[in-house]
């Protein structure tokens, strides 16, 4: 029976190893809806998809495709607002882990801020409300 691991590259081998080891669920090749920069509707497939942290991950094996290729997805995810990390396994064999996982992390802490705010907000609204029971 063949595996998903059967139509990944060795760089993307090297990631859902990676993912394994760390138990994290991923999906491969999850199509997302977005828009490119000329607002064109795009049907993209990152190469990992992580439900649990909601993350996208991007294997650039190799330079082939080019750090320009690479600038230009970039830019379309982050006009999209897809929380995306492009992974680098070929630059160094050791480093790209710690990447990954600084980036993943990085993401939530993001998140993590644009909640405060939301809690801030809702908590602002709450005393709002409760002082107006009376009406």
């Amino acid at each position: 029976m063949d595996s998903t691991y059967d139509d990944m590259t060795n760089s993307e081998r090297k990631v859902a190893s990676y993912l394994d080891e760390l138990s994290l669920r991923y999906v491969f090749q999850a199509p997302i809806f977005l828009l490119d920069l000329v607002d064109r509707p795009r049907i993209w497939t990152p190469d990992f998809y992580i439900p649990r942290l909601g993350v996208y991950i991007e294997v650039c094996g190799s330079e082939d495709f080019g750090e320009r290729g690479y600038k230009f997805r970039d830019k379309v995810y982050r006009k999209n607002e897809i929380p995306i990390v492009f992974v680098h396994t070929y630059k160094d064999s050791k480093d790209w882990k710690s990447w990954l996982r600084n980036r993943i992390i990085g993401i939530h802490h993001k998140r993590e801020s644009d909640l405060r705010k939301l809690f801030k907000v809702d908590q602002e609204h709450h005393r709002y409300a409760d002082s107006n029971d009376d009406f």
